[in-house]
């Protein structure tokens, strides 16, 4: 089977809203006839509730039916040398059919303006494409194996429910599912062939407001939500402004908002000619390389209380301000650690002059790995501005390059 093959099938799997199975089925049997030693983990609700990046009640994380998979490669003498995993996600987000050209779940190939060969697909650039990217380095790097004097393993991981929060890479960070040690990851999310050793956490929030209802033709007589709205808000979006500049690092730089926040869902009232009497609003802060989610969660409770002590209403009828979903905490890689200076050097040795390490404004399994105390750096095809988008899109030159340089990467990794 070749890679385009392999990122085809895998890109018609509707893996949303937990349905990864019989993708995680595929994905093994693959890699059982491509000769890699197979695992399969499930996580379990219980032991992800004591997780700080998921919901305390286990009945709230979806992890039934949900396998992750892994293959392993062995070389020379396994125990002598290191353990790299190459790491990438089975499931996406859902796709809204009506705003895609094509069908989201049927890959398709078109070119650039300027003669470039694309896949689009759900999933092209976050990132199934990207498993297979993984896979295929894998086998690259196994071709190369003795006359490289390689000793160590290389295991291709395909996990599950990412987007929600990390399922399966936290449960193998949790409790090692193979019976050997981890010393290095490639977390394969599309960086546009970029080295990114930092990424952002978030904190997840829901604010509920309370007033009073009334009719509009008195609507005096109620007490209208919304203006109560657009004062936290304005709190909030002062409070991102001054953490932007009071809060730095040196790969956020480049970043106009190093640590935005969103308010992504505002809901309010309940009838046209009705006084709104309750709002309810989920929102998303940034939280630094350095910080934790419960540091920048209090700065904000913080701008909260200001606006509702400076108001007789809201001091009367306090808001509530709860986390919900899941938690993000930022994560961070030392440059210096052999698995970042390996890849920087395999860049350059296949043709990738731009090395010097970044960060990302999102959050990536990766920092499940980094809590592990397993050095990880994230590198892959694709750009994260494709991700969630309608007509997901990738280069696929892009992925030829990632794979070469992800098995040379592997190659000088298991013969430090």
């Amino acid at each position: 089977m070749e890679i385009r093959t392999f990122t085809e099938r895998l890109l018609e799997f509707p893996t949303v809203d937990g349905g990864e199975a019989e993708a995680a089925a595929w994905t093994r049997e693959r890699l059982d006839e491509l000769g890699f030693e197979t695992y399969e983990w499930e996580a379990d609700a219980e032991a992800l509730s004591q997780h700080s990046s998921f919901p305390d009640d286990p009945a709230l994380i979806d992890t039934e039916d949900r396998p992750s998979v892994a293959g392993v490669l062995e070389f020379g003498d396994p125990d002598a040398g290191p353990t790299l995993i190459l790491n990438g996600h089975l499931d996406v987000v859902p796709a809204d059919e009506d705003a895609w050209s094509s069908d989201p779940f049927t890959p398709t190939w078109g070119e650039t303006d300027d003669g470039e060969e694309t896949l689009t697909a759900r999933g092209a650039a976050d990132m199934k494409t990207q498993v297979a990217t993984c896979v295929f380095a894998a086998l690259d790097a196994a071709d190369r194996a003795e006359a490289a004097e390689m000793d160590g393993r290389l295991v291709v991981e395909a996990v599950a429910g990412e987007e929600e929060g990390g399922i399966g890479a936290a449960a193998a960070a949790l409790s090692n599912p193979y019976p050997f040690g981890r010393d290095a990851a490639i977390v394969a999310e599309p960086t546009e062939l970029r080295p990114l050793t930092a990424t952002e956490g978030t904190v997840m929030k829901r604010l509920e407001i309370q007033g009073r209802a009334a009719h509009a033709a008195t609507r005096w007589r109620g007490e209208d939500v919304l203006p109560h709205f657009e004062r936290i808000r304005a709190a909030f979006e002062d409070l991102e402004a001054e953490r932007g500049e009071t809060v730095t690092h040196p790969l956020y730089e480049e970043y106009p908002v190093p640590w935005p926040i969103v308010i992504g869902i505002v809901e309010a009232g309940n009838w046209a000619s009705s006084v709104p009497s309750s709002l309810t609003a989920e929102m998303r802060f940034g939280v630094a390389p350095g910080e934790t989610v419960d540091e920048v969660e209090q700065q904000y409770e913080e701008a909260l209380q200001a606006v509702v002590d400076a108001d007789d209403w809201l001091s009367e009828h306090p808001p509530t301000f709860e986390r919900f979903s899941i938690q993000f905490e930022p994560a961070e890689t030392d440059p210096e650690e052999p698995i970042v200076r390996t890849l920087r050097a395999a860049m350059l040795d296949t043709g990738l002059a731009d090395t010097d390490p970044r960060g990302a404004t999102y959050g990536a399994d990766s920092r499940h790995f980094v809590a592990a105390g397993i050095p990880t750096v994230v590198f892959g095809p694709g750009s994260v501005e494709q991700a969630h988008f309608p007509d997901e899109t990738i280069v696929w030159s892009d992925v030829e390059q990632a794979r070469e340089t992800i098995a040379e990467t592997a190659v000088q990794f298991l013969q430090s």
